[in-house]
């Protein structure tokens, strides 16, 4: 069942218990959006230029993972992690080619690895941490608490975009 109460939960501190509770929210709706989809509709292109329901849940979890690098590790992918994760963070052509032919529990797993990681490691933060600064390589500042804030924003963009995808296939239909 759905939770539309944000609070603190977990064994988290008070801020990073309220963050848990809306990326908990966000990945409830997502799969509640996506569980029975097929591959077939996992894979539906509406046009040549779009992104598949298939390639967009993949997105989803590389942002969180590329998001838990930045944040917890401070540093940027490493080669191995780029080659896992570069065709679902850049969408498009490549992403078109690459994400296909998986079925719905493929990319569930891969939602599930990458959260129950970021939750490990969100355990041994606390709320000041969200709130710490630091500067992008350009000088332009930003803290924990926007990466994260990051990670539920492009879910819930990609929902909507997997929303209006499966009006178009059910249409379709």
């Amino acid at each position: 069942m759905i939770d539309y109460r944000i609070k603190s939960i977990g064994d988290f501190t008070p801020k990073i218990g309220e963050l848990v509770s809306m990326l908990t929210h966000t990945r409830a709706v997502t799969l509640e959006e996506v569980k029975d989809l097929s591959e077939e509709d996992l894979d539906y292109l509406v046009d040549e230029s779009s992104n598949s329901i298939g390639s967009l849940l993949l997105h989803m979890a590389s942002i969180e993972f590329v998001h838990g690098v930045i944040s917890f590790e401070q540093r940027d992918l490493n080669e191995m992690e780029l080659k896992k994760w570069k065709t679902a963070l850049e969408l498009g052509l490549e992403a078109r080619k690459k994400i296909n032919n998986n079925s719905i529990r493929f990319y569930l797993n891969e939602l599930t690895k990458v959260r129950e990681k970021t939750l490990s490691q969100l355990s041994g933060f606390n709320d000041e941490w969200l709130f710490e600064e630091k500067k992008w390589g350009n000088g332009v500042p930003y803290n924990h608490y926007y990466l994260w804030f990051h990670v539920f924003e492009d879910e819930m963009n990609h929902r909507g975009q997997i929303r209006t995808i499966k009006r178009i296939l059910q249409k379709n239909k």
